[in-house]
């Protein structure tokens, strides 16, 4: 008779320590799920291309408009990096009347690629590494830009200036827009090729 109470009474424990862990397991699940969830909606929120920060600025819908004309979303929207000194809309405007108008027909697509790529450096930089190579440099740096000519970069008043290759300056005047694949930085006049 000792010997089966002993028995009842271990099957009894076993029952109760089999549940116990059958409930660790329910609330381990349960975890491991709610943290499946947070992952999830973390990898959501991303931070689109170049084309799609200036798409989403009101800002830049001359230069969105002008990239379209051009056939570059495609280019710029590759996994770069690049950086896009970027003109803004009143750039764009500063520019004599007509200009981007006979820029956005189809016969001057050609030069209208060149003025836009010629925006574009290979790349990310910004702001930071950008003054630190005017500093190390007496003052001026060069980049070379995705069209093949050359730009001078230089400080003036804490600001970046842009010196095209026609002697024309421009202005970042917003510096540090983030992109997936790179950096920009708004101008406030366009700068031309040769």
């Amino acid at each position: 008779m000792k010997l089966v109470k002993t028995i009842g009474a271990m099957a009894l424990l076993g029952v109760i320590a089999t549940s116990c862990g059958e409930k660790k397991t329910a609330e381990s699940t349960e975890n491991a799920d709610t943290t499946a969830v947070a992952v999830d909606s973390a990898a959501v929120v991303e931070t689109p291309n170049i084309v799609g920060v200036a798409a989403g600025n009101a800002d830049f819908s001359t230069l969105v408009t002008a990239v379209k004309a051009a056939g570059l979303v495609e280019t710029l929207s590759s996994e770069g990096p690049f950086t896009v000194f970027a003109p803004n809309n009143a750039a764009f405007d500063k520019l004599p009347a007509g200009t981007v108008d006979g820029l956005l027909k189809p016969e001057s697509l050609d030069k209208l690629k060149a003025v836009l790529t010629y925006h574009v450096v290979s790349g990310k930089f910004d702001a930071a590494a950008v003054t630190e190579a005017i500093n190390k440099n007496n003052g001026k740096y060069t980049v070379t830009t995705v069209q093949g000519g050359k730009i001078e970069l230089s400080l003036k008043d804490g600001k970046v200036i842009l010196t095209d290759a026609n002697g024309a300056t421009s202005t970042v005047v917003l510096a540090d827009v983030a992109a997936s694949n790179g950096v920009i930085h708004a101008i406030d006049s366009v700068v031309m090729p040769k």
